[in-house]
């Protein structure tokens, strides 16, 4: 007995060339690893049928459910600075839409169903690594009140999936989005010259995320808006994307494509993560200055859409300009929140000043601020004595502490306690995974194991896209 999902798939009811339809690639010996019950009951969908075996069976794609229309989604993209003009779902197979009982539409998408016509010679595959930690980095995103993607169910597949490491155990991750909607996306269409295709594209996305835009400028105002204030609550949480692509750049507004992300330990605004980034494209300090870059990239594919083309470069300049602006004042509130402060040019000058001294001695930019917030941080700083004259001008603006106690995550997804669980999850222990599971998602409770900082030995410099 299939699971009653109520789906309204409105991408599939798009020109057919926005999208290929497959069917998932049966697994297998699929096995649960967890249901997002609370996430469940917003879709609408019943958690224990997920977790039934026809349910799991479904999620790792050896059944399709009633309603869904499975599809890959087309889309380009530049890659570090360097265009691809085809790129596509290649492991990832949209289930469908539903709408939740909060009434927002959102996708069901599963991650590594098996190949695609865009998957480029690859097997189409998850490894339980990646799939473990997105889990993980999502749902703490979503805790932590950061627009993200989130994670309906995790399973394994009875499969072995090879990488350059060797064999690995398969997974599929169960993914829930506004929409998988990219930059990549809209780029696609317009290196093509499918004026058709893109035009419907952006009446679609007008529709279903920014109701009330007024056509191709102003919808790049409101992604350029929802992108400014992701990238500064990123920024506040030390969190690195890592391969910010302008296809794992979604027009929602929404975190997505979590590869080899993670939130930094020592604050170094040059810090990069990603194996792939050898030369610091994407590094934390950068970011600002890349999501701008990408949407460029969106407004340059925006322009056949707007008649006269030197009019049009000169409208969707004019909204990017407008992109600096915009940024401080997200950043501005994002870090006086922090500090227990309203936002202003005093706020400022002290977070800009906080950040100076973390960095001059690589303070833990988490743990520096859960010092803060609830206790001494005088030993999370080098420099004592500057950091002395700091806090006292901090101390005579009187913070709020209750918003900082609210702001100020005790618990965030530590790259070495990802590993751990990635570790014991490969040898067939998941309770590490439930565990930081339960912590990640409840951010500012106190969790002295989860909220730990790494030693020397444990630190985790690289990360990898698990492809």
């Amino acid at each position: 007995m299939q699971t009653a999902i109520r789906f309204d798939n409105s991408y599939a009811r798009l020109p057919a060339q926005l999208f290929a339809r497959v069917q998932p690639t049966p697994v297998a010996a699929p096995g649960l690893i967890v249901v997002n019950a609370p996430l469940a009951g917003l879709l609408a969908v019943d958690a224990d049928a997920l977790a039934a075996p026809a349910g799991v069976a479904m999620l790792a794609g050896n059944a399709v459910p009633n309603g869904a229309e499975p599809l890959a989604a087309a889309y380009a993209g530049h890659q570090f600075g360097h265009w691809n003009p085809q790129l596509g779902d290649g492991r990832a197979i949209l289930w469908g839409e539903v709408v939740g009982t909060d009434g927002l539409r959102r996708d069901i998408q599963l991650k590594g169903a098996g190949r695609t016509p865009w998957s480029r010679g690859g097997d189409g595959r998850a490894w339980l690594g990646p799939v473990l930690r997105e889990y993980l980095l999502s749902e703490a995103m979503a805790a932590l009140g950061v627009p993200t993607t989130r994670a309906l169910a995790a399973v394994t597949t009875g499969d072995t999936v090879w990488r350059e490491e060797g064999p690995l155990p398969g997974a599929v991750l169960a993914r829930v989005a506004a929409s998988h909607i990219r930059v990549g996306t809209f780029q696609y269409f317009a290196a093509r010259g499918d004026i058709a295709a893109l035009s419907a594209l952006t009446d679609h996305v007008i529709a279903r995320h920014y109701p009330g835009a007024t056509g191709p400028a102003d919808l790049l105002a409101r992604v350029l808006a929802a992108q400014a204030r992701l990238v500064a609550q990123w920024m506040g949480l030390g969190f690195i994307h890592g391969v910010m692509n302008t296809d794992n750049c979604a027009v929602s507004g929404e975190t997505i494509d979590y590869g080899p992300c993670a939130f930094m330990d020592g604050f170094d605004p040059g810090m990069v993560f990603s194996s792939i980034d050898r030369g610091g494209r994407y590094a934390y300090g950068n970011q600002p200055q890349i999501i701008l870059w990408n949407l460029a990239q969106f407004a340059t594919a925006l322009i056949p859409l707007m008649g006269d083309r030197d009019a049009a470069i000169a409208t969707l300049t004019g909204v990017l300009d407008g992109f600096p602006d915009q940024y401080q004042a997200a950043w501005d509130a994002v870090f006086a929140a922090k500090l227990g402060l309203p936002p202003g040019p005093q706020a400022r000058a002290l977070a800009e000043d906080l950040l100076t001294l973390m960095a001059m001695g690589g303070s833990d930019f988490t743990r520096t601020f859960t010092a803060l917030t609830h206790g001494d941080a005088r030993d999370e700083v080098a420099d004592r004595d500057a950091f002395a004259l700091w806090a006292a001008r901090w101390q005579a603006m009187a913070p709020y502490m209750d918003l900082m106690a609210r702001t100020n995550p005790r618990v965030i997804p530590r790259n070495h306690l990802v590993q751990r669980v990635i570790d014991a999850g490969v040898a067939g222990d998941f309770a590490p995974f439930h565990a930081m599971l339960a912590a990640v998602t409840r951010p500012c409770d106190a969790d002295p194991f989860h909220e730990s900082a790494p030693m020397d030995d444990e630190r985790v410099t690289r990360t990898f896209c698990g492809t």
